[in-house]
């Protein structure tokens, strides 16, 4: 009899083991599912950050720091684009210095439209008010659109593609 007894006991205590294994097992998948979407969110972040800064950088150059600018510009920048940022660089600081340039942008917004492991692409809108010292021409208020490619380069997302669109 008492061996009967200690039957249910027994399949209680497998039942109850079986329960805690599942209960510690979802938990387990919970924490790593939230951990892997705190992650994306995070990257979220950053990509829309880098793609700002990037953009920011473009469109505010100061005539007295030029050299300052294009290095944020180069910074910020990977691949073609940072190429053609090179290849440009002469032209624009001898523009902005002979014309006196000071450009002031705002960043208005970014827009995630596509993230993976190492890629993104975001559009980017900000305005910009130019104005050159010593000249009588009003200041001029203009008005970006982006699509930007934006590559993970050693750990940082660094645009690698911007175009302007309407």
């Amino acid at each position: 009899m008492a061996g009967l007894a200690a039957r249910p006991a027994r399949i209680l205590i497998a039942a109850l083991g079986g329960l805690l294994v599942a209960l510690v097992g979802t938990g387990v998948w919970i924490v790593v599912q939230t951990r892997a979407e705190q992650a994306r969110a995070a990257d979220r972040q950053t990509v829309l950050r880098a793609a700002g800064t990037h953009a920011l950088s473009l469109i505010s150059l100061d005539h007295r720091s030029v050299d300052d600018g294009m290095k944020r510009i180069l910074d910020t920048s990977t691949g073609p684009a940072r190429a053609g940022y090179e290849a440009d660089a002469g032209r624009l600081r001898s523009t902005t210095v002979a014309n006196k340039v000071v450009q002031h942008g705002v960043l208005r917004a970014t827009g995630l439209v596509s993230l993976t492991e190492t890629g993104a692409k975001v559009l980017v809108v900000a305005d910009v008010e130019i104005r050159w010292e010593g000249s009588d021409n009003p200041p001029q208020e203009r008005y970006y659109r982006w699509s930007m490619d934006l590559t993970r380069t050693a750990g940082s997302w660094l645009v690698s593609k911007a175009v302007q669109v309407t």
